[in-house]
C-alpha cells in the first residue's frame, strides 16, 4: 500500500533542524544519541537522555545573542539513536567507538549525547586515534576513578579510570569520591579541581587552561551542575557549578584550546522538571557555537 510522504511526520532532528541545515553530507557536526544505562545503580533512566534532550532543543532559540549569529548553520545533523547493548558494556563501548570513529573519518565534529557516562570512553578511545597529543576534560560531580565496580570495568563508576590509561584528564566539579580514588589520585600526582564547602565555587580557569594540551576532548557529567537546576541526573550532589560558571570556563578554553568533539551524559529526565533537559539542550547547542567560532 502507497502512501504520500506527506503524510507523515519526519523524524525529530536537535533543534528541529531540517534540510539543508541538517543533511549529513554538508554538515559540519553530527549528534550522536545513544540511550543506554545499563550499569547505573541509583536512579535509572538515562536511557531516556538523549530523546529528552532532543525534544527539549526543538525550543531552542536559533540565533545565539552572545556569538550574534545562528550557531545551527554550520550544519548540525542528528543521527538515529544507537541500538543498545544491554548485555556487555563492554560491547557497547565498542559501538560508540566504532560509530564515532566512522564519522572522525568524514571530518564530523561528533556530540554524542548519553546515556550513561561509561559510553564516553568509547568516543575517547576513536577520538585518540584520530588526535594523538588528545587531553580530556572532565566536568562532573564524581571522580569516576574505581577500578572496578559492580563486577565491571567498565562501569559509569569507572569510565575515567580507563580514559585516564589512554590520555591526560583535567578534572573539573568534582566534589564526591571514594578512598579508592582518593589514593590513586594522589598516587598518580592528579589534581583535580575540587568543589567543596570551603572553597568558593570560581575556579582559577587559567589554572585550568594550562593544565590542558592543544587539543581537547569534553565529556560533561550533568550532575556537576548543582541539583538546584540541574536535579535530573542518576546520582546528583549538593553544592555544584552554576551556569553562568560552566559556560565561562567552556568559553574560555574554547577561546584558548582546540576542542574537537564532547558529550553530554546523565541525564536523567524522570528525576527532575522539564527546564534540566531544556538546559542540557542548551548547553550543547551553546558549546556547539563556541567550539565551532
Amino acid at each position: 500500500m502507497k502512501h504520500s510522504e506527506d503524510l507523515f511526520l519526519p523524524p525529530q532532528t536537535f533543534a528541529g533542524l531540517y534540510s539543508p541545515h541538517s543533511d549529513f553530507g554538508t554538515a559540519r557536526v553530527v549528534i550522536l544519541p545513544v540511550p543506554y544505562d545499563s550499569t547505573t545503580e541509583w536512579h535509572s533512566g538515562t536511557r531516556k537522555g538523549p530523546k529528552a534532550i532532543i525534544e527539549a532543543s526543538q525550543y531552542l532559540e536559533l540565533y545565539d545573542l552572545e556569538l550574534d549569529r545562528e550557531i545551527y548553520k554550520v550544519g548540525i545533523h542528528t543521527l538515529p539513536e544507537l541500538r543498545p547493548v544491554l548485555n556487555n558494556p563492554e560491547d557497547m563501548i565498542k559501538q560508540v567507538y566504532n560509530v564515532s570513529k566512522s564519522l572522525l573519518l568524514d571530518n564530523k565534529f561528533v556530540v554524542m549525547l548519553g546515556g550513561e557516562h561509561s559510553l564516553s570512553l568509547g568516543m575517547v578511545q576513536a577520538f585518540k586515534e584520530i588526535h594523538q597529543d588528545l587531553c580530556v576534560l572532565q566536568l562532573d560531580a564524581h571522580a569516576d576513578l574505581r577500578d572496578e565496580y559492580t563486577a565491571t570495568k567498565y562501569s559509569h563508576a569507572c569510565v575515567i579510570r580507563r580514559i585516564v590509561e589512554l590520555c591526560p584528564i583535567t578534572q573539573v566539579g568534582i566534589r564526591s569520591l571514594s578512598a579508592e580514588e582518593n589514593t590513586f589520585l594522589k598516587q598518580n600526582k592528579m589534581n583535580p579541581f575540587y568543589l567543596t564547602t570551603s572553597r568558593p565555587h570560581s575556579h582559577p580557569i587559567q589554572q585550568i587552561i594550562n593544565s590542558l594540551g592543544e587539543k581537547v576532548y569534553v565529556t560533561i557529567d550533568l550532575d556537576v551542575f548543582d541539583p538546584s537546576i540541574m536535579s535530573a541526573v542518576g546520582t546528583p550532589e549538593p553544592n555544584g557549578m552554576f551556569w553562568h560558571e560552566v559556560i565561562g570556563l567552556l568559553k574560555a578554553i574554547t577561546q584558548h584550546r582546540y576542542v574537537v568533539g564532547f558529550d553530554i551524559v546523565e541525564l536523567c529526565p524522570d528525576q527532575g522538571p522539564d527546564s534540566c533537559a531544556f538546559l542540557a539542550a542548551k548547553l550543547a547547542y551553546t558549546l556547539i557555537g563556541y567550539a565551532t567560532s
